[in-house]
């Protein structure tokens, strides 16, 4: 499959991530965070990964994406059941990985011009 990368300046591109921060556009951010291409919300103000529910969502969904890549931090977890089903029942994709798959996923969405945000735990 050809891909067409389409000029992103002026975009939120991660340009880095590693142990406990993900780089956006050249600056580090060593905190949870959501990231869309014209929106920035760092640090998001998300719990600890256990204790995530579909509510610390709402800045997220404030910007209505169609797909989500949420990137669970340096090991893939799957966020708790009613999460997903609340994605599923809004019609909005969500896809789970860890967060340095979540990074180069999101640029090369972000990239094709689609309409997704990342929500990164770093």
């Amino acid at each position: 499959m050809k891909l067409h990368l389409h000029d992103v300046s002026g975009q939120n591109a991660i340009t880095g991530h590693g142990t406990g921060y993900v780089q956006i556009n050249g600056v580090r951010v060593a905190n949870p965070l959501i990231v869309a291409p014209d929106t920035l919300i760092s640090p998001w103000t998300a719990p600890a990964f256990e204790a995530l529910s579909f509510a610390d969502f709402s800045q997220l969904l404030a910007l209505n994406p169609a797909l989500v890549v949420f990137g669970s931090g340096a090991s893939f977890r799957f966020p708790a059941t009613p999460i997903l089903a609340a994605f599923s029942q809004a019609r909005i994709g969500f896809e789970v990985m860890d967060t340095a798959a979540a990074c180069r996923t999101y640029n090369v969405l972000m990239s094709e011009g689609r309409n997704v945000a990342a929500a990164l735990y770093v």
